[in-house]
């Protein structure tokens, strides 16, 4: 028992770290991507339209978390957690590569919906993991060591924005959500287990 918990334990806090790590560094610098000039590496949008769009993206968000629950109570835990993360992993570089208002404002909710929607999840996830004696330690560890980890996700969008620009950052924020993906179908599914 011991040793796998503590694999399980691992691969749920490098999977948070991750995920997190995905969505700290995206939703952190959003707004200045959708704002800062684009010979700074923005889109230039005004203040007007990036308080709109942001809005509409947080609407996304909101429906990600709301729905996840509906999807994982049909789907399992693992499955609908791992295609959140792997469709942010998709629709992330889309999004930074995106040059028109109108593709950012119609892939802003999507990417949102996904890249923050499978937070939903992962208390679901690690409930279930851990033996009821440990749970609320195991789960604490894991969720905070992995989101401690993930902490250094705005720093490292901020250095590769200023070399590459914001948009093309994302991409390092895509490979966070796929090995957070790949991660999570490493871990043990719970649906219907006692």
């Amino acid at each position: 028992l011991g040793k796998e918990v503590f694999r399980v334990g691992l691969l749920a806090t490098a999977m948070n770290a991750f995920g997190m790590f995905g969505y700290w560094g995206l939703f952190t610098w959003i707004p200045a991507y959708l704002s800062l000039p684009v010979s700074q590496g923005g889109r230039g949008l005004s203040l007007v339209k990036t308080t709109t769009f942001f809005l509409v993206l947080c609407f996304g968000k909101w429906l990600g978390y709301a729905l996840f629950g509906f999807f994982a109570d049909a789907f399992g835990r693992r499955k609908p957690y791992c295609i959140y993360l792997l469709i942010a992993a998709g629709l992330t570089p889309i999004y930074g590569s995106a040059k028109s208002a109108f593709w950012l404002l119609l892939l802003g909710p999507f990417v949102a919906f996904f890249g923050t929607g499978f937070f939903s999840g992962y208390a679901a996830i690690a409930s279930e993991i851990f033996p009821g004696e440990i749970r609320a330690a195991a789960m604490g560890l894991s969720y905070n060591i992995g989101r401690g980890l993930s902490a250094v996700a705005p720093f490292a969008v901020g250095a590769l924005a200023l070399r590459y620009g914001i948009g093309p950052a994302f991409s390092l924020l895509a490979a966070a959500f796929f090995v957070a993906g790949l991660l999570a179908m490493l871990l043990p599914e719970t649906v219907g287990r006692a």
